[in-house]
């Protein structure tokens, strides 16, 4: 797991889904309770560039998880993190239902809005403004946490070999079928 030290038994790891990530993590620490592991930290994320994460942020891989105070304020020493396209909801396997939103982000060297685009990708998990959880349902004689202050971060670098990026891969029957000049050529068995 990189430089954390983190208490897993060998062979574990983090990879989360979108689902555990908001359910599992990022709704306990909305509502101040324990999680179990505590493997992500707290990170101010605009002082550093996205390089600079290794050894302060959870690593797994080449991605990068952290905690952090959601803001406007998305600009570092060196560049700036742009929205990509709308929030999409987080929805959860069991119920069908939505727990959370994530938005994309790319970071962009330079001052906006003129910087150049780099690889680094984050995604920027969040509750539902209107969250309630049977958590804090429980708790009605304590004030209701404020989910909006919370948001947890994913964060990688795109390889430069991808393509298209949508993650899909050609088999090699796909590949000699796209190669072929005249498509009107091909019969298929009936």
């Amino acid at each position: 797991m990189g430089d954390n030290n983190v208490n897993l038994p060998p062979g574990f790891r983090f990879y989360p889904t979108d689902e555990e990530l908001v359910v599992h993590f990022l709704q306990r620490k909305a509502n101040l309770l324990p999680c179990h592991p505590d493997v992500i930290p707290d990170l101010e994320l605009y002082p550093y560039d996205p390089w600079e994460l290794h050894g302060r942020a959870l690593a797994e891989g080449k991605q990068w998880y952290y905690y952090s105070r959601r803001t406007q304020n998305r600009v570092t020493s060196n560049g700036y993190w742009m929205p990509m396209g709308m929030e999409e909801p987080v929805i959860s396997n069991s119920s069908n239902k939505r727990v959370g939103m994530k938005k994309y982000y790319v970071f962009h060297l330079g001052e906006a809005p003129d910087g150049n685009t780099t690889n680094w990708i984050m995604q920027e998990y969040r509750l539902l403004d209107s969250a309630s959880s049977s958590i804090s349902s429980r708790r009605r004689s304590q004030p209701k946490p404020d989910h909006s202050k919370w948001v947890i971060c994913r964060v990688y670098e795109r390889d430069n070999d991808e393509d298209d990026g949508d993650g899909t891969e050609l088999s090699c029957l796909d590949e000699v079928f796209l190669s072929l000049d005249d498509l009107d050529e091909i019969s298929l068995p009936n």
